[in-house]
């Protein structure tokens, strides 16, 4: 059994502690936790799960990489702390760990990335003999494998557009919804997260990761954002009221230019509430959220995902997927040599040995 380490007990954190305990050759040895209110309280507990798992939380860091896990899932966030979170991982891979984690966007498409976030990597993965493999939360495979394996499926490519569609109303992260996406702000508020560069900062990676696959050579990654103001006020379940006139909604591309044109868009249309810019797309069946593929081309091909967990919560279910393509790939990395991984190096692979597993 391979034994693995989850850092970090937030919606990605959870699903991870699930996808671990359900993998037959992983074992759940250590959590990790920052909040002191945490500490000492079951992973099973942590994780919504319906049973002790006998493994409590712990903040202590250095115990737990002395230990030596073969594995580390980082479910910390990086958006707003992304050098803490590098400085974590280079001492988790240090430490000689496998370590997979969403938290690092710039190494998303790891052979462009900018040499302060790729060499200190490089330099734990020479000293610890551990790797690192990094996927987005979007989720990654929503951006790089499924639109891929769906470009392979016709005769000819004009163009590949993935899509996020989001009602943020059920998410539990008020800070990233208010702050970072903007949300409940009024129009003339910048958010960080929609800050011109911000979006190719973060989704670049996938762009030229995609390019690289399609054999494509990008003339520039451009940007585009709309934003809609809400015309009622809304109340949300987990984050409260939404003012009318405030940011309602919020639409952005990031596109990779071939040619002079558009031919690799990274979409997003997020809203607090389905009655805001209801011309924008939606779900297929109104729902709080979905993942969708269009590849323009011959023949035109879309593919639409939708994943629940936690209840019937879209926002958790795409969670879930983004861990789960994380954790599937740690044996996978395990067999690997120590390296730097994206996701075009790691396999996307079969559920071996979990079909008609109980769930945990």
């Amino acid at each position: 059994m391979i034994s693995t380490v989850v850092w970090g007990t937030g919606n990605v954190g959870r699903a991870a502690i699930r996808a671990v305990e359900a993998h037959p050759a992983l074992e759940l040895t250590a959590v990790l936790v920052h909040s002191a209110g945490k500490v000492g309280r079951d992973a099973g507990e942590l994780a919504s799960l319906d049973r002790r798992l006998g493994v409590l939380a712990t903040d202590d860091i250095d115990a737990v990489l002395a230990a030596g896990p073969r594995a580390v899932v980082y479910a910390a966030s990086g958006d707003i702390r992304p050098d803490d979170a590098l400085a974590d991982v280079v001492k988790a891979v240090g430490a000689g760990a496998v370590v997979v984690t969403p938290a690092l966007y710039a190494l998303y498409e790891q052979r462009g990335a900018p040499a302060e976030f790729r060499d200190p990597v490089l330099a734990a993965v020479a000293s610890g003999g551990g790797s690192l493999f990094v996927s987005g939360v979007d989720p990654g495979w929503g951006n790089d494998v499924l639109p891929l394996l769906v470009s392979g499926l016709g005769s000819t490519v004009d163009a590949v557009r993935c899509q996020e569609i989001f009602d943020y109303s059920t998410y539990d992260q008020e800070d990233s919804v208010r702050q970072l996406i903007g949300m409940g702000h009024p129009m003339e508020y910048e958010p960080l997260m929609l800050a011109e560069g911000v979006p190719t900062m973060v989704w670049g990676g996938q762009i030229r990761l995609m390019a690289r696959a399609l054999g494509a050579e990008l003339d520039e990654i451009r940007e585009t954002l709309e934003r809609r103001a809400l015309d009622v006020t809304v109340a949300t379940r987990t984050m409260g009221e939404f003012a009318a006139g405030t940011q309602g909604a919020v639409r952005f591309e990031v596109q990779g230019v071939v040619g002079g044109e558009p031919r690799i868009v990274i979409e997003h249309i997020t809203r607090i509430h389905p009655s805001c810019a209801p011309d924008w797309p939606a779900p297929p069946d109104g729902g709080d959220g979905a993942h969708r593929v269009i590849v323009e081309g011959r023949p035109r091909i879309e593919v639409t995902v939708e994943a629940t967990d936690e209840g019937e919560n879209r926002a958790a279910g795409g969670n879930a997927t983004a861990a789960g393509r994380l954790v599937n790939a740690i044996d996978w990395l395990v067999d690997a040599e120590p390296g730097l991984y994206d996701a075009l190096d790691v396999p996307l692979r079969p559920a071996a040995g979990r079909l008609g597993r109980k769930q945990p």
